[in-house]
């Protein structure tokens, strides 16, 4: 079954850019950028990376993020992941960036998307790789500010798929960015927005009727809702769950604990995602190798969530079918 998991193509919704920031990288940007950043070598990173919440993983997220300044520094970011796409198989990925912890550090928008969208033409020139570029608004911030960021992304419009909502969940609910989604949405973005990982089901509630998202990311609370599950359901409302992030922030204690598999058994549109791997022990291949050794995921409710994840993207109806017919081969 692992190597079935490893062979069979896949699609990537829910991952954040920068927390592709292998330590090895963020050394070399350090050095190449002449950055103070608090550790004194990899493995002082890698200890690091014990989180107890949300919150105490932005932490180090957002410093770790300080390293990145030129074009090249997030083209070369980018192209990290890409060899990580390569080597978990996946074939079409839609990845956030956070825009705003960047501009805020005097970094311009034009530096982060440019170095992020010269990566992304070259995997797709070499290894055929498909992509979309979400833009998030950093929920602890204004809806000010937000309106900023996106003002700023129209000159850019044709690179952004969609516009997203993460950071601090606990206290930043989804109707504190209204009025910006309603006018993301009035210029052609398509919405998402992280709900229902930390908080409770009101954010859920309000991402899909106030903002009027078409995805959740992360969404794993929903089962505390028998209203919201028939929902989903019956809505097919994509959910981008992230099983090591969620257990790396105690979301869940353990594998064994997590709900994705009562949730894919409901009848719920569920993919697997990798969120920030290089701070939550594993790319995709791993959050699914951890599923199928905890949950005991059968074959079939493996080839169910890799064929979500194509059937939930942004992609056009005609290269779903050639991305499943993929699968199909592989199995």
């Amino acid at each position: 079954m692992i190597d079935l998991i490893k062979r069979l193509p896949k699609a990537e919704l829910h991952l954040h850019i920068e927390g592709s920031l292998e330590p090895e990288l963020m050394f070399k940007l350090a050095k190449r950028n002449n950055i103070q950043i608090p550790y004194k070598n990899i493995e002082d990173v890698r200890n690091a990376y014990n989180f107890s919440n949300l919150q105490s993983f932005l932490d180090i997220y957002y410093a770790g993020a300080n390293v990145l300044i030129t074009k090249q520094d997030f083209c070369d970011l980018t192209h990290e992941y890409i060899l990580k796409c390569v080597e978990n198989n996946i074939i079409h990925t839609e990845i956030f960036f956070d825009p705003q912890s960047h501009t805020s550090r005097g970094i311009s928008f034009e530096t982060v998307i440019t170095g992020i969208k010269e990566a992304l033409a070259d995997a797709k020139e070499k290894y055929g790789i498909t992509s979309c570029i979400i833009m998030c608004f950093l929920r602890h911030l204004s809806q000010e500010d937000a309106f900023k960021t996106l003002n700023q992304a129209l000159s850019f419009k044709s690179d952004i798929t969609a516009v997203g909502l993460d950071s601090s969940e606990l206290g930043n609910p989804p109707k504190k960015f209204e009025e910006v989604f309603k006018k993301a949405k009035e210029q052609g973005f398509k919405l998402v927005a992280h709900a229902g990982e930390e908080a409770d089901v009101s954010y859920i509630y309000e991402a899909l009727d106030v903002l009027e998202i078409q995805r959740i990311d992360h969404g794993v609370q929903s089962i505390k809702s028998d209203e919201l599950m028939k929902r989903l359901k019956k809505e097919q409302i994509p959910l981008t769950v992230c099983p090591n992030s969620n257990i790396e922030l105690k979301v869940f204690e353990n594998y064994k604990e997590h709900n994705i598999k009562k949730l894919l058994d409901y009848g719920l549109n569920v993919t697997v995602n990798s969120d920030d791997p290089a701070y939550f022990k594993g790319y995709l291949n791993q959050n699914f190798i951890n599923l199928y050794e905890n949950l005991e995921l059968s074959k079939e409710d493996i080839i169910t969530l890799v064929k979500n994840s194509f059937n939930s993207s942004f992609i056009d109806e005609k290269l779903k079918k050639e991305y499943i017919s993929k699968v199909d081969k592989v199995i």
